[in-house]
């Protein structure tokens, strides 16, 4: 017989703060932070039994990094007795991550307790825990996806990830996508029974960020899209001649709606503009912006400008909301690199 093991959370480690794990936990496994708070005051606590060696390993591995400090125990086994009946469990379980157990192994949970945290519509913290290290020349994303919940990554921006973690390629955007020539698949991680991390390295070099979607919809630019998660939908968005056909850029920009996380990068730096009223920024420097902005192309001085004075056109927004722009442009540094091509020798 395999041998099974429960993870058991002994206290809060030295040196963090207990809203800081209090919070991260409920991330961690799609608690309510009321009913997070209320599970880590009765400790020791048992997360979850019947483990594999491995699978526990993971749970304990995932609980100190947030600051708690966990063990691993072997279950005894112990022939069920048909005349004894089982003892009624006590456990807070997640609605949106029902492998998670919290059972407390000191203190029983009150039995009035119980239809309180029932009875409470389920809040979901937003979002997944996440870092972004090397910012902001060549930053990399480490998401922590919960247990059976999953991510949507840009294809060839995976770069690491736990060995547990399954991913499928889904098309995304239609045939939108398809006419722009450029990736049309997202791979999409699961993890596995429990929580793994995953490591995004962007193809540009430059910042990432991220924003949280709650019912809000931005325009990215085609390039800028990395990873999303929860009910983010992505579709194209036609920009039609007037606006995209001269801008040398792609004709197409990202829709993401819905709700859940957002991350997109840029080349260079990000820099996030509130505007209220009119702005201009070049088309090169545009990395994504929020639902209800009006824009339009429109060229920089006369015709000779596009041509001689290295500025053409630009992108002016009119009204409310957000504008992400980044530091560098691709185009103009390619136009700079080209003078330190080396010549073709004659002959």
């Amino acid at each position: 017989m395999n041998m099974e093991y429960k993870v058991q959370v002994t206290r809060l480690a030295d040196g963090h703060a207990e809203a800081q794990v209090q919070t991260a936990f409920a991330q961690l496994f799609r608690l309510d932070t009321d009913k997070a708070a209320k599970a880590l005051s009765r400790l020791p606590l048992v997360i979850k039994e019947k483990l594999t060696a491995e699978q526990a390993a993971k749970y304990r591995d995932r609980l100190q990094a947030i600051g708690l400090v966990a063990e691993i125990h072997p279950m005894l086994v112990v022939a069920p007795v048909p005349s004894a009946p089982p003892p009624p469990p006590h456990e807070v379980q997640s609605a949106t991550a029902p492998g998670l157990q919290l059972e407390p192994i000191a203190a029983p949970i009150a039995k009035e307790a119980v239809p309180e945290v029932a009875s409470r519509p389920a809040m979901r913290s937003p979002g997944m825990a996440f870092k972004i290290e090397g910012r902001p020349d060549f930053a990399f994303l480490t998401v922590t996806i919960p247990a059976n919940e999953t991510l949507k990554v840009e294809a060839s921006a995976m770069a690491t990830m736990d060995s547990h973690m399954t991913m499928t390629t889904k098309m995304r955007g239609g045939l939108g996508r398809l006419l722009t020539g450029e990736s049309i698949f997202v791979n999409e991680f699961t993890a596995q029974e429990a929580p793994g991390d995953i490591g995004i390295a962007p193809a540009a070099p430059g910042d990432l960020a991220h924003v949280y979607l709650n019912g809000d919809v931005i325009y990215l630019q085609n390039a800028a899209f990395v990873a999303c998660a929860g009910d983010v939908n992505l579709e194209t968005k036609w920009q039609g001649l007037v606006k995209g056909f001269f801008s040398g850029e792609s004709l197409f920009l990202i829709r993401a709606s819905g709700q859940g996380d957002l991350w997109f990068n840029s080349y260079g730096g990000i820099i996030e503009l509130d505007l209220d009223g009119d702005y201009v920024v070049d088309t090169g420097n545009i990395v994504a912006f929020t639902e209800g902005l009006e824009y339009r192309m429109s060229k920089v001085g006369g015709y000779k400008s596009l041509f001689f004075s290295g500025e053409g056109l630009v992108c002016r927004f009119s009204g409310k909301g957000k504008v992400w722009i980044q530091t560098r442009a691709v185009e103009a540094f390619a136009s700079w690199a080209h003078q330190f091509r080396p010549a073709k020798g004659k002959g």
